[in-house]
């Protein structure tokens, strides 16, 4: 419930950077792709499947660092928190890949709805389609959270040790930015890679998901500017946003605790 919650409030708050973000990593432009318009086009999309989403990946997570610890392992251990970060990643990506394809495609087609590009992917496509990009985006995740967590986690060990008591639900939420704008500032190159295969157009050798090659086809075509498009909002929506969701998480949990 606790991940649910955080999920659901990063999402629904923070919407129009995400929005802004794809627009600048889409291959077709930030002003073709409707620029400032329509900045919320895709939200119902997120608000259904972010919740289901973000309680797999803490179930996963928490699951994993529990499993780790009674196989004799230290729950501070980085690698630990790594390991389960990592699977909750992998998890949580078979809810969340069709919630991101269908998100993304509405954000760059303002004349259709959540639903039309919905039925449109599985009429097209079928199901495979609204999983195109699942392994680039798992690409990306597991880099961003094998950075994100143990960061975090590491700040709220070092900030409880030095006041004597365990960190309140702001300071974890304060911890949390931190972790999210280190990580999302270096694996930008994944999410623009992975933003690309999920917009292609059906049959085109980016659709196909090559991660290599379609880093190869950005590079060719801007550089390294092209790789780290969107880097602004995108560490700022993630930097805001983790100090949102881990701040809800932290608080959730803290109020379902003492129900």
């Amino acid at each position: 419930m606790a991940g649910a919650v955080a999920g659901l409030s990063v999402d629904l708050s923070l919407y129009p950077l995400d929005t802004i973000k794809t627009r600048l990593q889409s291959s077709n432009g930030f002003w073709k792709s409707g620029g400032f318009r329509g900045i919320y086009a895709g939200i119902g999309s997120v608000a259904v499947g972010s919740s289901p989403g973000s309680a797999v990946f803490f179930c996963t997570y928490d699951a994993m660092k529990c499993l780790c610890h009674h196989l004799g392992a230290s729950s501070k251990n980085s690698f630990v928190h790594m390991f389960a970060a990592s699977c909750g990643e992998v998890a949580s990506c078979i809810v969340r890949v069709p919630t991101e394809v269908v998100k993304q495609r509405s954000q760059i087609n303002l004349n259709l709805s959540s639903w039309a590009i919905l039925k449109a992917t599985l009429k097209s496509e079928g199901i495979k389609g609204l999983y195109r990009g699942y392994s680039s985006t798992v690409f990306r995740e597991i880099p961003f959270s094998l950075i994100q967590f143990p960061i975090w986690e590491k700040l709220k060990v070092e900030w409880s040790a030095r006041q004597k008591y365990p960190v309140k639900p702001w300071q974890s939420s304060f911890c949390g930015a931190i972790a999210g704008s280190v990580a999302a500032a270096m694996t930008t190159p994944l999410d623009v890679v992975k933003t690309r295969i999920m917009l292609a157009k059906k049959g085109t050798h980016t659709a196909k998901g090559s991660i290599i090659l379609v880093m190869q086809d950005v590079w060719v075509e801007s550089g390294i500017r092209g790789l780290f498009s969107g880097i602004c909002p995108r560490v700022l929506w993630i930097s805001i946003g983790g100090a949102v969701f881990f701040g809800a998480y932290e608080k959730s949990k803290e109020i379902f605790s003492s129900l």
